[in-house]
């Protein structure tokens, strides 16, 4: 019996000791501003595998936080279209590659969400073609044709996928429990007009050393940093002035 006693007080020391260390070892994520350095994290990719954020130590990484749902059962168009030219732009100029970056979205929902992501991807950007080119502009209204030019001016590239060859150059994270979009403050359930659970579409430019350099929340659903532009910030910062 009091050897018993015993190890059951031997178990409670070591459990007393570990506790605190092995919490030390996973701070907690928190919100991040310029200077400051990435909290590591690992989340399951969509494409298979896990992605921990070190693992790109001495590149940049372009970590992407799209809004993802837009209304209830609804994906925001915006974000697909942000997806599609970085795509373009990074089989044009070989941007990853010539650049030493690594690419990521982040999407605060379940596999089965973005498989259903994945499934309308090509609905969206069909949807905003048949937004810029009406059958008959003649016959708008002016509300109709002033929306007409609103989204030919948002989204001037056209962008064509066929269901079932989406292209999945990017890993695509899986935030399931919303840890990294809740701890990093971009998650919510109601933004731009919307209640439905989404992100502030955010994006955050991580140097070599894993250090955030750049960082960019939407003011609106359609305020979203180019491909062009994040260029211009990779430039930037790798030139480490």
């Amino acid at each position: 019996m009091k050897r018993l006693a015993l190890i059951v007080a031997i178990i409670g020391v070591s459990a007393i000791a570990v506790g605190p260390v092995l919490k030390a070892q996973t701070p907690a994520i928190a919100p991040v501003t310029i200077g400051s350095t990435m909290p590591d994290i690992t989340l399951p990719a969509y494409q298979g595998g896990d992605v921990t954020l070190s693992q790109f130590r001495g590149k940049t990484v372009i970590l992407i936080f799209p809004r993802g749902y837009s209304g209830p059962g609804a994906w925001c168009h915006v974000c697909n279209y942000q997806y599609s030219e970085l795509v373009d732009f990074d089989a044009r100029e070989q941007f990853r590659q010539k650049q030493q970056v690594e690419i990521l979205f982040v999407l605060p929902y379940a596999r089965d969400a973005i498989t259903d992501w994945v499934d309308k991807y090509p609905q969206q950007l069909a949807d905003l073609e048949a937004w810029k080119n009406p059958p008959d502009p003649a016959a708008l209204d002016e509300a109709g044709r002033a929306r007409m030019l609103r989204v030919r001016k948002v989204y001037p590239k056209t962008f064509a996928v066929t269901k079932g060859h989406v292209p999945l150059p990017f890993p695509i994270l899986v935030d399931a429990d919303r840890l990294l979009s809740k701890g990093l403050g971009v998650f919510t359930i109601e933004w731009s007009g919307s209640k439905v659970d989404q992100n502030v579409p955010t994006v955050l430019v991580i140097d070599a050393k894993g250090v955030v350099q750049f960082k960019y929340m939407s003011q609106s659903t359609t305020d979203r940093p180019g491909a062009s532009y994040l260029a211009r910030v990779v430039e930037w910062v790798k030139s480490g002035r």
